[in-house]
């Protein structure tokens, strides 16, 4: 590697921009350029120290990278699979129980395309488990010792995948991105999980360059096309009322939990919750008339993520609305089937100790996979065949959208339709453009009018 001793450092520069402000490091190394670009003064500043100090001391600057050969050597000292879990153990605390499991995901897909040996390798299932549920599970990784064969998987990682500095390659950072296009059954993953886990490496390599490892971020550095995602609600998933009240009739049908959900998915398909916000729904929450409309607070949201991921060691964690503050509430009308609905439910089925409307059968919280069985079992005694085989209500998300969809076309204000769902305008017209029906007949029926046309 060539050096030079020809080193000159210049002052920061600071440039404000519309919504940040960059402060960047220059310097010239045998007469070529340098700068790294920094989010805040302290970084820019210590990096330039870093510099300097090194120049005072009369230390050969390498003409490859542009940096002090003892920053160089020291870059190329830290081991991936050590940073990395660093980096998730950095991230645990302030990440909800399913973007820990996303960030744990995104980072063992990394690590397959930074493995530099096949000597002596285990298996990708061993592999695939050392990663996701120990080393990048700060719970897990934290409260037991790992199995042997895991301890074995770790270990041989630790001595055969590479290290930071090597993601200053394009081509190192390119085999990382491509290898979160694949699951881990080696089928495509979905395009919103491959953005997902891009993001997850994006804010990984910043983290590089704020611990000194690296002087820039080398993903953001390379032209890579992220596969584009599908943003819009597909209409054909999208239920009308006749349709929506045979599956919650068919609901009811399905023993032994089928009777106790029908509010629960009434709660999505009336009032657009979350499912997530209506198993953590307490009688509280509720402002309930003999008939008519009612009114839901919403307070919180509990979505599943397994009890690995969470703190509490359960598999559902209480938090925040989705896009909300803690503590800041949402509140949503409760139309009058719904209102019978809930107060059915109510003299039924009752609460938990704790309020909450819904429970498993054996008690405690609701999981996924309950609701859902019920919901495949309903969708089939409900719908024909080929409604069936369509994806119409696939999901029992596909009621939220079902009922947002339904507030749209009745000419709510879309201000309004985004206050009670919980997104922002942008967002649901993004999402549920396609939805919206009888606007392209409005429409060519204007531009007629103002060509004198007949329709």
């Amino acid at each position: 590697m060539e050096t030079s001793y020809d080193v000159r450092i210049w002052k920061v520069e600071v440039y404000s921009g519309a919504r940040t402000t960059t402060h960047t490091v220059k310097w010239s190394v045998a007469g070529r350029r340098w700068r790294v670009p920094y989010k805040t003064a302290a970084l820019a500043d210590a990096f330039r120290s870093e510099l300097l100090v090194a120049a005072r001391r009369g230390e050969a600057f390498s003409l490859d990278t542009g940096r002090p050969m003892s920053m160089d050597r020291s870059e190329r000292r830290v081991g991936w699979l050590a940073f990395a879990r660093d980096y998730a153990a950095m991230k645990w605390p302030h990440l909800a129980p399913n973007s820990r499991r996303n960030t744990a995901r995104a980072l063992t897909n990394a690590t397959f395309a930074l493995i530099t040996s096949e000597r002596g390798r285990p298996d990708d299932a061993t592999l695939r488990k050392a990663l996701t549920a120990w080393a990048f599970n700060v719970r897990a990784s934290t409260n037991a010792a790992p199995p042997e064969p895991i301890a074995r998987a770790l270990a041989w990682l630790e001595r055969n995948t590479r290290e930071v500095g090597d993601l200053a390659e394009p081509a190192v950072v390119r085999a990382v991105l491509d290898a979160l296009t694949v699951r881990g059954d080696g089928g495509r993953a979905a395009p919103a999980s491959i953005a997902r886990q891009r993001g997850v490496v994006v804010n990984l390599g910043e983290y590089a360059v704020e611990r000194r490892l690296l002087t820039r971020n080398p993903v953001t550095a390379i032209a890579w096309k992220i596969p584009r995602t599908v943003k819009t609600v597909d209409k054909r998933a999208v239920v009308n009322t006749v349709q929506a009240r045979a599956l919650l009739s068919a609901v009811g049908s399905q023993k032994p939990s089928g009777p106790g959900l029908v509010a629960f998915f009434g709660l999505l398909y009336y009032a657009a919750l979350r499912p997530g916000e209506a198993v953590t729904l307490r009688a509280a929450d509720l402002q309930l008339p003999a008939e008519g409309w009612g009114e839901l607070l919403l307070t919180g949201s509990t979505p599943e993520a397994g009890a690995s991921w969470t703190d509490n060691g359960r598999r559902r964690e209480e938090r925040e609305l989705k896009h909300r503050a803690r503590g800041e509430t949402r509140s949503v009308p409760s139309p009058p089937p719904l209102t019978a609905l809930l107060r059915a439910h109510l003299a039924e089925h009752g609460t938990t100790p704790d309020g909450r409307l819904f429970r498993g059968v054996r008690g405690g919280d609701l999981p996924e996979g309950t609701y859902c069985r019920v919901w495949r079992k309903a969708r089939a005694s409900a719908l024909t065949e080929s409604e069936a085989a369509s994806p119409l209500a696939r999901r029992p998300y596909d009621l939220r959208h079902a009922a947002v969809s339904t507030w749209l076309n009745a000419g709510v204000p879309s201000t309004q339709v985004a206050e009670w769902a919980g997104h922002s305008v942008a967002v649901l017209h993004q999402i549920y453009a396609k939805c919206i029906v009888g606007q392209e007949d409005a429409a060519r029926q204007r531009i007629a009018d103002a060509l004198g046309a007949t329709p």
